[in-house]
């Protein structure tokens, strides 16, 4: 009985071996078969060609930031505010120049003589007329700036008109020096104030907007490479990290211990990803020399010409319009705290002309060692120090900053002393004049400036040569990386087909 039953049980465990062997079987593809191989190399692959993709975009991205950022600073508003600023010293000095002109009167000798004050004034003219266009064509598109543009040219020729009026009195007169008519002096009173009141800081404001594109330009740019920077190292290093993975995956599985094609992109990955993230720290320190060492100095050098050109003004109107006396000599005084604040190490700021005088021939000698502090536009100048020839001009030109407060405060005395013919003399006459002591002053600013204007073209142009030719250099090494990549792993790939 017990042969019978289990009989059926094994019977029925043969046809179910049957029925399996004969149900038709799906087919599996051959790299399932083996532990993952072949799809870990794909993988792997893949992942390298798109982080090499990740690479070419981040690197790109940062390189046009860059040239971007290096063409509005270098091309753009960067150039505006030199234009701006050369108008608003061509303003200044022709009013200085007229004032001279209207003080001599019929004595046509004072000085370098009335002849080289028009000449001056009419080149001083032509450049505010050449800076204002140059102002209009970069402000072209921008309505703002051109109604501004428009503005000051409306002033300047309205500022032109009343010099000319009361320069044809003053001839008609042929009064001696320093004692023009009334109406002379209200004209040119009027003509004084609009360029002070509205025409300079009309001028300034032009500077003013391309400064803030440049400071807003220079922050963005600053914040985009810092990033831009961080992303392709950061790209670098996983590109660089994949690479190593695929080789260290085929080294392990297929026991080769060198792949030719994969080390070469390695190799490559490294020195783009080092070469990419030195230039745009490059770029970005030349950027910062372009603005700060560069255009930032040469603005505040350009308005400390500018408004030393105006305290010079202030000179010839204290000396033909005695009934404003004071006006323009408390104007000289805040034109002369505008340049070079100084504040003493007691703590007082010098309350009038004569104590910063003194004050100021107390930085003189080393302002290193000045115990006060030095503020102001050409202050903070001197104060910032730089490399040893530049700091030798800096030095050049407190001094005669300094000589220049002293004549001119020996003049102030001459007028008590012998007269206002005297002082005009001294104003305008001899190598020891105030004019030569000026001369010598300004010839120092300029100096300084044309450092500084060297600074920012040498910045610009390193910046300009640094990315040059880095477009084509990414585009060919990415390219080069993929194929060095597909050249590594098709021999081991070809083993499964």
């Amino acid at each position: 009985m017990k042969g019978s039953t289990e009989a059926p049980e094994i019977a029925d465990r043969l046809a179910t071996r049957a029925a399996d062997r004969a149900r038709p079987r799906t087919r599996l593809p051959a790299w399932v078969g083996r532990p993952g191989t072949r799809g870990w190399v794909w993988l792997l692959s893949v992942l390298c060609l798109a982080l090499t993709g990740v690479l070419f975009a981040v690197t790109g991205s940062a390189i046009a930031r860059a040239r971007d950022g290096l063409d509005v600073i270098g091309r753009g508003e960067g150039p505006k505010v030199v234009a701006t600023a050369d108008l608003y010293f061509a303003l200044s000095d022709m009013d200085a120049q007229m004032a001279d002109v209207l003080l001599m009167g019929s004595d046509h000798s004072l000085g370098d003589g009335r002849e080289a004050a028009l000449v001056r004034y009419e080149q001083r003219r032509s450049d505010a007329t050449d800076a204002l266009l140059h102002a209009a064509q970069l402000a072209e598109g921008d309505t703002a700036e051109e109604e501004n543009v428009r503005a000051v040219m409306e002033e300047m020729n309205r500022y032109e008109n009343l010099v000319a009026q009361a320069r044809l009195l003053s001839d008609e007169a042929g009064h001696p020096a320093g004692s023009p008519p009334e109406e002379v002096v209200g004209l040119y009173r009027q003509a004084g104030e609009l360029m002070r009141r509205d025409l300079l800081p009309k001028a300034y404001n032009l500077t003013l907007d391309s400064g803030a594109t440049v400071r807003s330009t220079y922050q963005e740019n600053s914040s985009a490479a810092s990033v831009g920077t961080a992303l392709v190292a950061g790209a670098a290093t996983a590109l660089l990290a994949a690479l190593l993975a695929l080789q260290l995956f085929l080294r392990t599985r297929f026991r080769r211990r060198y792949n030719l094609p994969l080390a070469a992109a390695t190799i490559g990955v490294l020195a783009l990803g080092l070469g990419a993230v030195g230039m745009l720290e490059q770029q970005a320190a030349l950027l910062r020399t372009a603005k700060v060492e560069g255009l930032d100095s040469v603005l505040a050098l350009s308005r400390a010409r500018a408004i030393s050109t105006g305290m010079n003004a202030d000179q010839s109107r204290w000396l033909m319009d005695p009934g404003r006396a004071e006006i323009y000599e408390q104007n000289f005084l805040e034109d002369a705290q505008r340049v070079v604040f100084l504040v003493p190490d007691s703590g007082g700021v010098p309350g009038d002309l004569e104590d910063y005088t003194a004050e100021a021939a107390e930085a003189v000698p080393d302002h290193t060692a000045y115990p006060g502090q030095l503020l102001g536009l050409l202050g903070q100048e001197i104060r910032a120090g730089g490399v040893e020839g530049r700091e030798q001009v800096q030095r050049r030109a407190l001094r005669d900053y300094s000589a220049y407060l002293h004549a001119d405060q020996e003049m102030r005395n001459l007028v008590e002393e012998e007269g206002i013919g005297a002082a005009i003399d001294a104003r305008m006459a001899g190598e020891e004049s105030v004019e030569e002591h000026f001369g010598r002053y300004e010839r120092s600013l300029v100096q300084l400036t044309a450092l500084h204007i060297n600074t920012f073209d040498t910045a610009v142009a390193d910046a300009r040569a640094g990315l040059r030719g880095w477009d084509a250099v990414l585009l060919g090494a990415c390219l080069g990386f993929g194929a060095l990549v597909v050249l590594g792993v098709r021999p081991r790939l070809a083993e499964y087909r």
